[in-house]
């Protein structure tokens, strides 16, 4: 098998024929920079230095004909033809966790309604489990799909013998509509993981924000199950954003999690429940949920958002016009196909 040697860690790792380079580095527990994963959005693009490489179904737009002159070539396409020797820019985190994505078998121990189209499905995992960090997602196959579904984890890593998963029903999506419609308890799907780079970094300590909008409190959920297991003393905010009191979920457990411990505050909001309900809880968008919250000053914090991409634009400016800036803010995107590709935020550099 060829080597792949990845600087500027000194790395070198074999690769399957076929494999590409950023696949073969997340299975070595080599993280590298990556978004879509399918060549369209940039993220994962590095140099090669040496050897010879097939730059595979890679967007003219993400990696233009210049670039590819100067031997760039982006990750999740990229297949070696021989030994290769890349550049990446690779940013190391003391906080994370260096964990070798696996396959995995998981049978389907329970799928059940947490509102009209949201669905909780519960996958169990031969021993020894999975090891994660809370925030990660999995790429989970689907029958008759083409192409992996990436799913946030649900659960603390504590529980690593399972994986729960909030899946929202995305209209005329092939993947969600057969998780929906044909998933039954007893039967096995394959997924891979863990991925992403979506973490609490513990060692900051301080104060915690997190925003999540519909599904995206899966990713917080288990962030925050973590932290109160480990003992985190320093106060934690979760402001969950949804439509209507008809799509919120997971607020009892959230609520009863807040009354046992004084530092964790549950915060559901409502940007589009009507007028005159019995809804007595906040009502309007994340962003603007937390500048009322805490006056529209955010110094001091770290803050982790998980949402689709509109919600993740507006919390980025609220927080930034509210002295919170790129190294205090952490983003998972949650993007479907018709979102497209993912993008960088016009507002951040990296985030």
């Amino acid at each position: 098998m060829p080597t792949l040697s990845i600087e500027p860690l000194g790395q070198a790792i074999e690769v399957r024929s076929g494999q590409t380079i950023l696949d073969a580095c997340l299975r070595a527990g080599i993280w590298l920079p990556h978004a879509c994963g399918h060549g369209l959005c940039g993220t994962c693009k590095v140099d090669v230095l040496e050897g010879e490489v097939s730059l595979g179904d890679a967007s003219a737009f993400a990696l233009m004909d210049f670039e590819r002159d100067e031997g760039k070539a982006l990750a999740c396409t990229c297949t070696l033809l021989g030994d290769v020797t890349i550049e990446a820019d690779i940013d190391e985190d003391p906080d994370a966790q260096l964990i070798p994505v696996s396959d995995f078998i998981g049978t389907v121990t329970a799928v059940e309604d947490l509102t009209h189209d949201v669905k909780g499905i519960t996958l169990a995992l031969p021993p020894p489990g999975m090891h994660f960090q809370p925030g990660q997602y999995v790429n989970l196959e689907i029958p008759g799909v083409t192409g992996p579904r990436p799913f946030s984890i649900a659960n603390a890593p504590g529980e690593g013998d399972k994986v729960w998963l909030q899946v929202r029903r995305v209209p005329d999506g092939a993947a969600t509509g057969w998780l929906h419609t044909e998933l039954r308890p007893g039967q096995q799907l394959r997924l891979s993981g863990p991925y992403g780079q979506f973490f609490v970094r513990k060692s900051r300590g301080g104060p915690l924000l997190f925003l999540a909008g519909g599904t995206g409190v899966s990713s917080p959920r288990s962030m925050i199950l973590d932290l109160i297991e480990e003992g985190y003393d320093q106060p934690i905010t979760l402001i969950h954003g949804v439509r209507t009191q008809a799509d919120l979920y997971g607020q009892q457990e959230f609520a009863e999690l807040a009354a046992r411990h004084a530092n964790f505050r549950y915060v559901p909001a409502l940007s589009q429940e009507p007028d005159g309900s019995a809804w007595a809880g906040e009502r309007g968008f994340v962003h603007d949920v937390a500048q009322r919250l805490f006056g529209g000053g955010f110094a001091g914090l770290t803050a982790y958002l998980c949402g689709p991409p509109p919600m993740i634009e507006a919390c980025l400016r609220t927080l930034m016009q509210g002295r919170l800036f790129e190294k205090h803010i952490f983003t998972e995107r949650f993007l479907t196909a018709q979102d497209g590709a993912a993008k960088r935020s016009p507002v951040f550099r990296k985030v």
